[in-house]
Order: structure tokens, then C-alpha cells, then sequence
């Protein structure tokens, strides 16, 4: 097996989520190459926020996007070369505040890139402002007095926006999630697998995760009925239990495939008439 770390060290907080989410992308990676996928043919795209490191310590082809940005490179990239396997690692804050509406139109157009959500349920990297997903009250750096908006349910959003891919894990279930992230690359079209992840230095919700999480199973992955059942269990700000699971899977139509549909007719006739006017 290839090596996967680098010689960076690891700036994370001790204790943080992101440790268990490495180490469970790291096994999902090692059984993807074994299996067959060309270790230069995965792609790491990153964002802005204390997970974005990730790229830093994984030994792979790699991308930085600009805050919020990082699904349109992931897009482009995927467009210019359609054999890559990219995984995209972003932020509640990047994902559901900066970036909302990349993630709506990627899972829309069914675009194949694999969005891997890491969902603290605040801006950590800059010590604890509130994002779309913080509960209410939640008092940070920017709402002392404690956030007054509800938290919206980003997976019951991905189903409205008919993504074909929908899991949840927690990054200390580490087996389960490496799981989910093959699953969700072996998926043809657009996934996403939001990771539930403690912020131990601005909002350490460890203990309720540990006690409220548990490995659900849908037995019928192409019922939204079922899917949206399970997602609205939790609707992150109540004291239930918190599914954990994949929950929908559909096939369709992939963006990239259709778009390369249109460019080879496109070329085909440009070719035809060519050979007409030679």
C-alpha cells in the first residue's frame, strides 16, 4: 500500500473531530486503491477551515479552493477530466453559509463529486461565530447574546434539492464513516456524507453525539418517504436521537456525462461540415 501521510505536521486542537474523520478517509482511500482506483485518479479539494488541512496531510493530488468555492473547482475539475475520483471536504460554515448555493445546483445537477460535509455546527477556525446549523441560543464570537435563528436541516435541503447520494456519519464512529465515504464514492452522480464532528475548543458536543448517535438502516435507500423520515428525526436543535446511516441512494442521469453527450455531437457535426466545404 502506498503511503498516504506527508510530512506536515498535524496542527489540529488535541481531542478535535477531524482526527477521527482522517483516519476513517484514509481507510476509505486505502480500500478504494486496493480495489482497483488509481491512486493519481483521486483528487482531494479543499476549502477554507480547520478541516481543509486534511490536504496537508494526506499524500494525494490536491486543490485549495476559495471559501465557500471549493464545490465549483471540484466541478471544473471533474469536467476537464471525468476518470478522477474527487472528494471534497468543506465546512458547515463554507458549505451552508459562504457556498449554499454551489451545494444546491452540484446536487441538482447530479454533478459526480463526492462532497464530504464536516459539520461542527459553527465557524471554528475563527473561534466561533454561528453558522445556518448552530442551535438556537448559541452564544459565540458573533451573537453574544446567543443566536436567534433556527438551524435548518441540511440533509432534508439536499433532498429538496434531489441529490442522488444522502448519508450521515460521526467522526468517531470511525469504521462506520470510512464505510459510508466508499459507499458514497462508488456512487455514480453526486454524494454527500455529512460528518458530525465535535469542535472540542469552541462547542464540544461530544458527549450528546456519543449518547444520541446510533447506526440506523433503511432498507428501501430509493423511498424518499423513508429517507425524509429518518433525516427529520433530528432537526438540530432537539435532545432525539440522531440517525446516523445512509439514508437515500438513487440512480440517474450524471451532469458530466450528459455535458460530454452534447460535446461529442457538437464535434461531430462541426466535423461533417467540414468535410462538406474541404
Amino acid at each position: 500500500m502506498e503511503k498516504l501521510d506527508t510530512y506536515c505536521p498535524n496542527t489540529w486542537c488535541p481531542g478535535c473531530g477531524n482526527f477521527g474523520m482522517l483516519q476513517a478517509v484514509k481507510g476509505a482511500i486505502e480500500s478504494l486503491i486496493a480495489s482497483g482506483t488509481p491512486k493519481e485518479n483521486i483528487v482531494v479539494v479543499t476549502d477554507i477551515g480547520c478541516n481543509s488541512k486534511i490536504a496537508d496531510y494526506l499524500n494525494l493530488n490536491s486543490f485549495y479552493g476559495l471559501h465557500g468555492r471549493s464545490i465549483a473547482s471540484a466541478e471544473g475539475i471533474k469536467m476537464a477530466n471525468p476518470n478522477l475520483k474527487i472528494l471534497v471536504f468543506l465546512g458547515d460554515g463554507a458549505a451552508l453559509d459562504e457556498g449554499i448555493s454551489h451545494l444546491i445546483h452540484a446536487a441538482k445537477r447530479n454533478s459526480d463529486i463526492n462532497v464530504i460535509l464536516l459539520n461542527n455546527r459553527l465557524f471554528a477556525l475563527t473561534t466561533g461565530q454561528f453558522t445556518a446549523v448552530s442551535p438556537k441560543g448559541l452564544k459565540g464570537r458573533s451573537t453574544p447574546e446567543g443566536s436567534i435563528e433556527d438551524p435548518i436541516n441540511p440533509l432534508e435541503m439536499m433532498m429538496a434539492s434531489n441529490a442522488s447520494f444522502i448519508a450521515r456519519g460521526y467522526a468517531l464512529k470511525v469504521q462506520h464513516l470510512k464505510n459510508l465515504i466508499i459507499e458514497a464514492v462508488s456512487h455514480k452522480g453526486f454524494s454527500l456524507v455529512e460528518v458530525l464532528e465535535p469542535c472540542v475548543s469552541f462547542f464540544n458536543n461530544m458527549q450528546f453525539y456519543n449518547e444520541k448517535t446510533y447506526e440506523a438502516v433503511n432498507e428501501d435507500l430509493s423511498s424518499r418517504e423513508k429517507a425524509m423520515s429518518l433525516i427529520k428525526e433530528w432537526n438540530y436543535d432537539s435532545d432525539g436521537k440522531v440517525p446516523l446511516g445512509l439514508f437515500y441512494k438513487i440512480e440517474k442521469p450524471v451532469y458530466e456525462e450528459e455535458m460530454n453527450k452534447i460535446k461529442t455531437s457538437k464535434e461531430a457535426d462541426f466535423l461533417k461540415c467540414l468535410q462538406k466545404h474541404s
